[in-house]
């Protein structure tokens, strides 16, 4: 009669330790720490009032030297035709701007706007995810996760309120979705 009273208690038990363990497992890629290179990302300085995105830095080409004039050669050469598709104009999916390569590779690119921060991210047809730029506003922190080449998470942190802008290669084609966790 003895064993009868405790097996509640024991069932409850391993109910509970069953769940700690699944939920300790379904938490691991949030409380793993990040990678020494993206501690660069949480050292981006706030976007503040500026345009977004960020501009390019400009590219300068030295000047050409003046050398003194050569002979020519009178012959022409006959240009050769190009066998290479050309790269069509971008066009718009789902909120993602795509562009086609020569190569017939498309590259999708979008920029997500949370109230922790910016994040432009980029997908290519060949199912390879990354992150573009990452800027948080001010008193927010921001961190990359990417567990494998075509599944990345953007993480906008500040204390007890979070950010998460997920994105992935799925059904041959992107998708993202943001979460808000706490306020």
């Amino acid at each position: 009669m003895r064993s009868s009273r405790w097996a509640p208690i024991a069932g409850w038990c391993a109910a509970t330790a069953t769940s700690i363990v699944l939920a300790s497992v379904a938490l691991l890629p949030v409380l793993r720490t990040s990678l020494p290179q993206d501690g660069a990302l949480a050292k981006l300085p706030a976007a503040g009032k500026s345009a977004f995105p960020a501009p390019l830095p400009t590219v300068t080409t030295p000047a050409a030297k003046s050398v003194a004039p050569t002979p020519t050669r009178t012959k022409t050469k006959k240009p050769k035709p190009t066998t290479k598709a050309p790269t069509r104009k971008p066009t718009t999916e789902d909120g993602w701007t795509v562009t086609t390569a020569e190569d017939g590779k498309r590259t999708y690119v979008r920029s997500f706007r949370v109230e922790g921060g910016q994040a432009v991210i980029r997908m290519t047809s060949d199912g390879v995810v990354e992150l573009v730029t990452a800027t948080p506003a001010d008193g927010w922190a921001v961190q990359k996760v990417q567990d494998s080449p075509g599944n990345l998470a953007v993480y906008f942190n500040e204390p007890q309120h979070s950010f998460i802008i997920h994105a992935t290669w799925w059904d041959d084609r992107p998708f993202a979705e943001v979460s808000e966790i706490g306020s």
